[in-house]
């Protein structure tokens, strides 16, 4: 069961809940949820990985894995696990999988790669007019992404 104890209306629901379990001895797990990225920063996100890709010749693909998952951010993507055979294998998260916090800092680290390392300035969030002109050169480009 899930619940949102930011909504006063479902405290005694969880009370309830959790008393019922208590009372019953049985096995339960207790897992703080965060939020997921939003959508909000997924569009934004798809923005701007669309306009680094127009700028550098690149893949929409190729610039999510290569860059913005592999150089700006292997910490928050990359994860390893031992298979059936007892190889390590290392695969890759979804970015749907980000916490907001953690979508944040990643599209953080990426603009910042962006400036620095291919001289290509990402508008922040909040820069309407020029999310605008990247929205129309995506558009031009559409079929080179």
């Amino acid at each position: 069961m899930i619940f949102n104890l930011d909504n006063p209306h479902e405290h005694a629901k969880y009370k309830e809940y959790v008393n019922k379990m208590f009372q019953q001895r049985a096995v339960v797990e207790v897992k703080k949820r965060l939020p997921n990225r939003t959508l909000a920063q997924n569009s934004y996100l798809h923005l701007i990985l669309s306009f680094f890709a127009c700028e550098t010749g690149y893949s929409l693909e190729e610039v999510k894995l290569d860059y913005f998952k592999k150089a700006c951010n292997r910490d928050l993507f990359e994860r390893k696990k031992v298979n059936k055979q007892g190889v390590e294998i290392t695969h890759m998260r979804s970015s749907s999988e980000l916490t907001t916090g953690e979508m944040t800092t990643a599209i953080e680290r990426f603009r910042n790669y962006s400036s620095a390392q291919a001289g290509i300035y990402l508008p922040a969030p909040n820069e309407n007019q020029f999310l605008i002109h990247i929205q129309q050169e995506i558009e031009r480009n559409k079929e080179f992404i």
